[in-house]
């Protein structure tokens, strides 16, 4: 368990000590005493949080609109800038989820979550109740990640995959940090552009030029909170200029690169996923049967 600072931000963050055997999934544990306002910056990964404390975090999506508790988030969650999370004595897992992967884990397509924010109970049902609590009972960080990732694991064995293509299609687009044409992948996968948006945004949740965009904005996002200048984090990410990049930063965030600089959902991501990069199947393991939760 280690301890993150940001101003009177105090934070209990713990890391798995093995990698999941589910391609693309990377988990962290937070004990948060408080969520004051914290802005959701989007990612290109689907989240799952499963919280199983006396505390409960709330997700504001909307005007008059709040979802509480044990959540699910679609790819590109907060864009616009207008989602916050609230809470007190928050405990959780939280899951990234590479977008390939999700509808395996989750028995429904991220694009039926639509970017928004759906209450873990929609889709899992009461099974969702027995998870948390043997979260809450087991001793340890890990024994909770280990019991994560064997769900996650169960779930993805018998789930439905996507098309090799759509997932080749997506690696690509991480690979370059969002800079390959939309183009180039339909060439590249043997599809027309048409059928690879029909296929990619139905399997993934958002057509691929948004995917593009939204991986690229992540990495530039990250280079801005590691203390690179906005000029030269524009130049080496593949915008135009300067401008492009704060035009980009404030239709996906709604403020300015030197407040993204300072976000604290972004500068935890060093210490909970460390090495961290654009969620990703970039790795293979052998699944097997594992006893553990049941989902």
């Amino acid at each position: 368990m280690q301890t993150f600072t940001h101003g009177a931000s105090l934070w209990d963050v713990a890391c798995p000590q093995r990698r999941s055997r589910v391609p693309g999934v990377t988990m962290a544990g937070f004990r948060v005493p408080d969520l004051d306002a914290l802005r959701i910056v989007p990612h290109p990964a689907v989240t799952l949080l499963v919280e199983f404390g006396d505390g409960v975090p709330v997700i504001s999506c909307a005007p008059g609109r709040q979802e509480r508790g044990s959540l699910v988030a679609g790819p590109g969650l907060g864009s616009g800038g207008a989602v916050r999370a609230w809470g007190a004595n928050v405990e959780c897992v939280q899951v990234r989820l590479s977008p390939v992967v999700a509808r395996s884990v989750l028995g429904a397509s991220p694009a039926e979550l639509d970017g928004a924010v759906v209450p873990l109970d929609d889709l899992w049902g009461r099974k969702v109740s027995r998870i948390r609590e043997r979260l809450a009972d087991v001793a340890s960080w890990q024994d909770r990640f280990a019991l994560t990732d064997a769900l996650l694991a169960r779930r993805y064995e018998t789930g439905a995959p996507v098309d090799p293509e759509v997932a080749r299609a997506w690696h690509r687009i991480v690979g370059s940090h969002g800079l390959t044409r939309v183009d180039d992948l339909a060439a590249d996968v043997g599809w027309s552009r048409k059928r690879l948006w029909s296929r990619f945004r139905s399997q993934l949740g958002l057509p691929p030029k948004r995917a593009a965009k939204l991986v690229r904005f992540d990495h530039a996002a990250h280079r801005l909170v590691a203390g690179e200048g906005t000029a030269h984090v524009a130049a080496d990410t593949g915008y135009a200029d300067q401008s492009h990049l704060h035009r980009d930063v404030m239709a996906f965030t709604g403020t300015t690169p030197a407040v993204i600089a300072g976000e604290k959902f972004l500068a935890v991501d060093d210490m909970a996923w460390p090495g961290r990069g654009t969620t990703d199947a970039s790795h293979t393991s052998p699944l097997r049967r594992t006893p553990g939760v049941e989902a």
